[in-house]
């Protein structure tokens, strides 16, 4: 098991990635657990000296202006828990649960949000154990933090809820037995701390993230392919057209394909064709893919600071012995970092289908009507293009911002919000959704350097094309494709071309 050293706010997106795929356990440095003691002082101070402070001794949202007595307090921590676990829906996946558990540890470790030592450790020891609090993935608007699914997290230090462990359901209360844990009785603030923040909505449009750069890399890859099975110009590569634009994303693009397409039998023996132009799936892959890689470098430094901030309210500040509020809960910043995502996982899948398009087009390709060796008789790809058209359908409704809608909550306190927790969450199918149109490309064009045999393709692309075959046969006659799509679709999840990319375009 990985152990991560927690400082102040130095998580790095490539420990967020492996968090993801793998159980983890976490330790804070002295200098945090010596700013969260200092911070659970100054709420102690605080209410000592009789002042009134949101969410410490008073109600919540609309409830704003309701004081809570002295002897309530600790009621009320655990009443806004329990209150606040109104999730529907399915569960989130283990990966981005012990991700987003790993992430409210890291804010809570920043010493601003007033929460006792005790409560930290129950934390980590969740973490530690891989003891996953059952998450329901509907319910936060992505304003004043994603209120009811860290209810739901946070209601298993309570005894309360279930979490998952090895893929089996526990009862919180056993949960904390078999770890050598009480029960929490919250003290002022700590129910707030735990529910305010926007670790849900980040560590959703993380996973979207790490999964969209896979997506890009399959695509670089995936793209290049059906360009030499379509007999397609490796001009406009040249660096010089990128450079006269100057993009950076453009630029990086380009220069993988010319690294991927070095050195082609393929594309040697058709230097004198009378094609002057490619349609502009081949042609502008660098221009298209150039702009999803800048969108995803800055959703990227967006998501990295945002997963080291602290983001709940109100806001503790033991030098100055001052709790102040604020609305660092609001999750617009991670919206529109989705959104721009939605995007590229769109644009990336609407581009693959318009490639696997031309593939199957004899017309175009030159290559047997619908990549089969006998058509009429057999039917090839034609519908594996289909299904590709289905889902990059059905990414261009997705896409639809997700940060342009609001709707008023709380009796009108928190009248505009972010639809965060959404606009992450929609990425995970917009990227499944894209994998399996890249599986079916990089299948059509595996296919489609089949037909252009005995010649061969550039080195990096020959091995592309090994790695398929190993897996999954040239079609010789029509048999169910969904297994081969799906072992496809699967070889793009598991990043297995991330590694090709140049690293200029990795984002971690």
């Amino acid at each position: 098991m990985v152990t991560l050293t927690i400082k102040d706010g130095s998580l790095s997106l490539a420990e967020m990635s492996a968090t993801l795929r793998t159980p983890i356990r976490a330790e804070l440095d002295q200098d945090c657990w010596n700013r969260v003691e200092a911070s659970a002082a100054t709420v102690d101070s605080v209410l000592k000296d009789g002042k009134t402070v949101y969410g410490i001794n008073t109600g919540f949202g609309s409830l704003a202006q309701k004081l809570i007595e002295p002897d309530k307090l600790a009621e009320l921590q655990r009443n806004l828990v329990l209150s606040h676990a109104s999730g529907t829906g399915p569960l989130l996946d283990d990966g981005v649960v012990r991700l987003i558990l790993l992430l409210k540890i890291n804010s809570l470790a920043r010493g601003y949000s007033g929460i006792r030592m005790q409560t930290l450790h129950h934390l980590l020891a969740l973490l530690e154990a891989d003891a996953l609090p059952c998450i329901p993935a509907k319910g936060s608007v992505g304003a004043s933090g994603d209120l009811a699914p860290l209810a739901h997290l946070s209601m298993v230090l309570l005894g309360e809820g279930e979490a998952r462990v090895d893929g089996k359901f526990v009862a919180a209360w056993e949960l904390l037995r078999q770890l050598g844990l009480e029960r929490l009785e919250l003290q002022p603030k700590e129910g707030l701390a735990l529910l305010n923040g926007t670790q849900v909505s980040t560590a959703l449009a993380l996973t979207g993230l790490f999964a969209a750069e896979d997506c890009i890399a399959s695509a670089i890859v995936a793209g290049a392919m059906s360009l030499e099975a379509s007999l397609g110009s490796h001009k406009p590569f040249d660096p010089r057209i990128h450079k006269l634009r100057g993009l950076r994303g453009q630029q990086d693009v380009a220069a993988n394909f010319r690294l991927l397409l070095e050195d082609s039998e393929i594309n040697r023996s058709h230097q004198g064709c009378e094609y002057v132009q490619d349609p502009y799936s081949l042609r502008c892959q660098p221009q298209v893919l150039g702009a999803c890689v800048d969108q995803l470098r800055f959703a990227a430094s967006q998501l990295h600071i945002e997963a080291n901030a602290v983001t709940d309210n109100p806001l503790v500040f033991p030098d100055e012995a001052e709790i102040i509020s604020g609305g660092n809960f609001h999750a617009e910043p991670v919206a529109m970092a989705a959104d721009n995502l939605a995007l590229c996982l769109s644009e990336n899948g609407a581009l693959s289908e318009r490639r696997i398009s031309l593939l199957t087009d004899t017309g175009f390709s030159k290559l047997p009507a619908f990549l089969s060796e006998d058509p009429g008789l057999h039917s090839g790809f034609m519908i594996a293009q289909i299904s590709a058209a289905s889902l990059a359908s059905e990414n261009k409704s997705l896409a639809h911002p997700a940060s342009v809608d609001s709707l008023p909550t709380s009796a009108n306190q928190e009248d505009h919000v972010s639809m965060a927790a959404f606009a992450g969450r929609r990425l995970l199918e917009m990227a499944e959704n894209t994998a399996v149109i890249l599986g079916i490309e990089l299948l059509a064009a595996c296919q489609g350097i089949d037909f252009r045999r005995p010649l061969k393709t550039s080195e990096m692309l020959e091995e592309a094309h090994h790695l398929v075959r190993l897996r999954i046969p040239h079609l010789d006659q029509d048999r169910p494709l969904a297994p081969d799509i799906e072992d496809a679709a699967e070889m793009i999840r598991r990043g297995m071309f991330t590694g090709w990319m140049n690293p200029a375009l990795l984002t971690h």
